[in-house]
């Protein structure tokens, strides 16, 4: 091993190697190289003793003579002691490794050198040190040379034969020297890789096509043009084209326009051109771009929620975007199969399916949705929670604190009608936003009604609260209106059809300086239990509003015992 290495010397800075022949170590002179490598195939550690010497080979010859960013060529001086090996520049400075030649003939010339210098014709010797270095050199051209001349079009595959061709001789020299397996077809890895460059094609294209969806998705600020954002009817009139407009979207399964991110636009586009290809490829082909649709699809649901993580956690616009951009993905997928399935190659017919993936973009549309409805709520409890159930808003100090948590619920509202209106469908957003009203409402009314002691002017004061949040609120009841119709031709029935808390409250407001008796009557012939009021809550408003009497407990009893 000591004679080895003094044998095989590499210097980095000549960029050379130099094989000597005729060897001393530890006062041991005159021993042959030829006699060093004999001995350890004799002992049977030749592996063992040219693994070093191919490492090294790897790293300072073979290495930087693939991977150089210009041609560089080898020079080979023999000597009567040694054997020289030089990395230089190539004379034509102008040429590339454009169909492979000039680096087969460099790496050829290396093969001899190592055939002549180290293993000295021998073929036991040379496969020895192939099997050493073939399958790291092999890798290292295919990755650095056959994997970048894969043609990006599939009407340049013709082109790719010419590398096919000369891979192949490439390793017929090598066999030659028999550097590598003249009957194991393991070792001709160029050739195999180079005459499945359908494969390696289409590889190469879904690479292309990952990165470039990855990229858009992640460049993309999910920002989208003011004018959209201030008036819904901008972009749902017929007037919007949809192919002109970088965010506005046809529905196909629900015959309504949806205001999506750039990105999901153009991700969705780069999936339709993939599927394109998908019909005019060949199976193999065609497999791969089907799987690289699929992946790019699936790219969404995994980065945009996390890039998009802080917003998700907010009242804003990205995260309604993100739920029409859900939305609108699932119904694409839905429709792929109509319009491509009959192109597809006869094989993949009953093999490809997307519908499994449609109902994750619509469960996390229905996720970003429900999330942002939470958010709301939270942030309408916590307004409403600062009015301290709405005790003694006969003092000026209590009234005026309920009276700021009323503007704070409004305020709330207010700005989600803004956000929500223009870009969410009208049936999700009418959906979405009753939906937080009745929160508010039910809660408004279930703390007055919790009320045990409520005063002649406190009465008065709750009556004022409501009407002026009501009033407040006229603008957002006119936008839950259905279709053209405006607040006044969308009666206030029709709204409490979709809210009946707001029935109820408005009836709490008539009930605070209604009679005794008419309360009594209100619940006798059912008006009260249609509008939502328990007997419990009834008996409780009448007890805390109305001093003990015996019409009081006659109003009570009444109200006890309907069937008299």
């Amino acid at each position: 091993m000591k004679f080895m290495e003094k044998a095989v010397r590499f210097d980095g800075d000549l960029n050379q190697v130099e094989v000597k022949y005729h060897l001393e170590v530890e006062n041991v002179n005159g021993i042959q190289l030829h006699t060093v490598v004999e001995a350890m195939d004799v002992v049977g550690i030749l592996e063992y003793g040219l693994a070093k010497v191919a490492d090294l080979m790897i790293k300072y010859v073979i290495t930087p003579f693939v991977n150089h960013g210009q041609p560089l060529s080898f020079l080979e001086e023999l000597h009567q002691e040694s054997a020289l090996l030089k990395i230089v520049p190539s004379l034509d400075s102008k040429f590339e490794y454009l169909d492979g030649e000039f680096l087969y003939s460099g790496i050829l010339l290396f093969i001899k050198f190592i055939y002549r210098s180290i293993c000295f014709q021998k073929s036991s010797w040379m496969q020895c040190f192939g099997r050493l270095t073939w399958p790291r050199i092999s890798e290292l051209i295919i990755s650095t040379f056959l994997s970048k001349v894969v043609p990006t079009d599939a009407s340049k595959l013709p082109d790719f034969q010419k590398i096919i061709v000369c891979s192949s001789e490439f390793e017929t020299a090598l066999k030659e020297l028999m550097y590598i397996s003249a009957s194991d077809d393991k070792d001709n890895r160029l050739s195999n890789f180079a005459e499945n460059v359908e494969v390696h094609f289409a590889f190469k294209k879904k690479t292309e096509i990952l990165a470039k969806a990855r990229n858009l998705l992640l460049e993309c600020d999910f920002s989208i043009p003011q004018e959209y954002t201030r008036d819904g009817s901008v972009w749902k009139s017929d007037e919007t084209s949809v192919q002109s407009s970088s965010h506005v979207v046809d529905l196909l399964f629900l015959s309504e326009r949806c205001l999506v991110s750039k990105a999901a636009k153009q991700l969705m586009e780069l999936v339709h051109q993939t599927l394109q290809d998908v019909c005019l490829s060949s199976t193999r082909v065609a497999l791969e771009f089907y799987h690289t649709a699929r992946d790019a699809i699936l790219l969404y649901e995994v980065v945009v929620p996390v890039k998009l993580e802080r917003q998700l956690n907010g009242i804003n616009h990205v995260a309604v975007l993100l739920h029409n951009d859900c939305l609108y993905l699932s119904q694409e997928i839905f429709g792929f199969a109509f319009e491509y399935r009959t192109d597809f190659p006869s094989s993949m017919k009953e093999h490809a399916v997307f519908v499994d993936l449609a109902p994750r973009f619509q469960l996390l549309a229905e996720e970003i949705l429900q999330r942002q409805v939470h958010l709301v709520i939270y942030n309408l409890k916590e307004a409403i929670d600062g009015a301290d159930g709405f005790q003694n808003t006969h003092q000026m100090k209590q009234f005026e604190s309920a009276k700021f948590s009323i503007d704070q619920v409004v305020f709330i509202l207010e700005k989600v009608h803004i956000i929500w209106e223009p870009l969410l469908l009208p049936s999700t957003y009418r959906r979405s936003m009753c939906t937080v009203l009745e929160s508010v409402f039910s809660r408004i009314a279930r703390d007055i009604l919790l009320l045990d002691d409520i005063a002649a002017e406190e009465t008065l004061q709750l009556q004022r609260l409501i009407y002026l949040m009501l009033e407040n609120l006229l603008s957002l009841f006119e936008s839950l209106a259905p279709g053209e119709q405006n607040l006044h031709e969308f009666s206030a029935e029709s709204l409490e059809d979709f809210i009946p808390s707001l029935r109820k409250i408005r009836k709490l407001s008539e009930l605070l300086d209604m009679p005794l008796k008419s309360i009594t009557a209100s619940w006798e012939n059912k008006e009260l239990l249609s509008c939502g009021f328990t007997i419990t809550e009834v008996e409780d408003f009448i007890k805390a509003i109305f001093t003990d009497s015996p019409l009081r407990k006659d109003c009570l009893w009444r109200i006890q015992n309907p069937s008299f």
